[in-house]
């Protein structure tokens, strides 16, 4: 008999609310067209249910191997590359970055207060590698629309979720170097472009393609095989169509994933948001974080350097609530801290939810979430293509559903 959840500590019964909660809430109702979502402990899938449409005007069912636009769970991946080159004694965490990235030595801080004028000040301190991984660089995002700064990436396209970037990376450093920061590095915690900035130390430091370097280091040693920034033309019919909201909440097409920009080779590689994946290559993914950077015998990282990534590195063991200076993030800001790509939470209790300390997580625009529980060998991925991610707390929805269903 094949194994069920009873096997790994979890009530089926229990398990079976994920679909009946989201088939009740979310898909009857017409707010998502489709999800799918993955629950693993103790080495094996206790739950994997594909619900709805992947492709809604065509009618095309959600299926195991749907693969879907995950934008921001990009970053973890794009963390743990660049820590791998760590690893090989390339950089340490207190490098300034000017020392990758020369076009940055003069950095500025945009002044608090100056508008409608742009003036600008010195950094109090100059910008470090270990800045970039945790937000703290001073970076932002154009679709924040919240200041000045925003909306000079904003006139240069940089950080929007609607178009992608006319250059490559190399095109968006050397645009950036002409850009005030929001604030001092090290001072505040703003999500950003920071990680496309890491996809391109990646590129420098180990002299290839971002693409190239994931596929070769990462993705092939993983058998990630499904995992990139481009959708082949034999993979299209898997590819899921994305929606957003409409002015009456009805459900919109955003983008039709026969006639999408993913289906063409990506002059911009964003490291911060421009993979597709499917479940089981991101479990996998997941798999060798929870294991110690090891997967069936392929070590990507050493144990001690996924214990650095996943502590929180905020000053003073902080948690976001205390230093964000933006209200968007794939996070919660109570009790939770932020370490080397990875929201870490720090208190439970403080956070609201059902969940345990220790738990490392990201999500992505299109309302992707996962998190990895390590004191209950636990994985939870969730997927599904509704932008933009704040629309619905599956997250939360998800941990108050999954959580009780642990026996032992």
């Amino acid at each position: 008999m094949a194994p069920g959840p009873e096997d790994v500590g979890l009530s089926g019964e229990r398990l079976a609310r994920i679909d009946a909660h989201l088939k009740n809430r979310y898909l009857d109702p017409g707010k998502i067209a489709g999800a799918l979502t993955l629950v693993y402990r103790r080495g094996k899938i206790a739950h994997l249910s594909p619900q709805g449409l992947a492709d809604r005007e065509r009618g095309v069912s959600m299926a195991e191997d749907t693969l879907f636009r995950i934008y921001s769970m990009t970053k973890p991946i794009t963390s743990v590359a660049l820590m791998m080159l760590y690893e090989h004694g390339h950089f340490q965490l207190n490098d300034p970055v000017r020392k990758f990235i020369p076009e940055w030595k003069n950095l500025r801080v945009f002044r608090a207060g100056s508008y409608p004028q742009f003036l600008t000040e010195p950094c109090q301190r100059e910008m470090k590698i270990r800045d970039l991984f945790t937000h703290m660089s001073g970076l932002t995002y154009g679709f924040m629309h919240r200041t000045n700064v925003d909306a000079a990436y904003r006139k240069l396209g940089i950080g929007m979720l609607d178009a992608r970037y006319k250059g490559n990376l190399q095109d968006m450093i050397e645009a950036l170097a002409d850009l005030p920061l929001e604030f001092s590095p090290g001072t505040a915690w703003n999500y950003s472009v920071a990680t496309d900035v890491l996809g391109h130390l990646v590129e420098k430091i180990s002299g290839e393609p971002l693409d190239e370097y994931l596929r070769r280091h990462l993705f092939e040693p993983l058998g990630m095989l499904d995992t990139g920034f481009r959708v082949p033309e034999e993979k299209l019919d898997r590819f899921a169509a994305s929606y957003t909201r409409g002015p009456k909440k009805e459900l919109l097409l955003l983008d039709d994933p026969q006639k999408s920009g993913w289906a063409r080779e990506q002059r911009f590689l964003s490291g911060g948001g421009g993979l597709v994946s499917t479940a089981a290559d991101y479990l996998k993914f997941c798999r060798m974080l929870l294991s110690g950077g090891e997967l069936d015998g392929t070590r990507i990282l050493g144990p001690r350097t996924l214990e650095l990534m996943t502590r929180n590195h905020l000053p003073e063991d902080q948690d976001l609530t205390q230093l964000a200076s933006g209200a968007f993030s794939e996070t919660t800001y109570e009790g939770v801290g932020f370490g080397l790509g990875f929201s870490v939470t720090l208190d439970p209790v403080a956070a609201g939810v059902v969940g345990s300390a220790g738990e490392f997580a990201w999500g992505g625009a299109a309302s992707t979430a996962f998190w990895i529980d390590p004191s209950e060998d636990l994985i939870v991925i969730f997927l599904t293509q509704i932008l933009p991610s704040q629309l619905f707390n599956f997250r939360g929805q998800l941990k108050s559903i999954i959580y009780p269903a642990i026996l032992d």
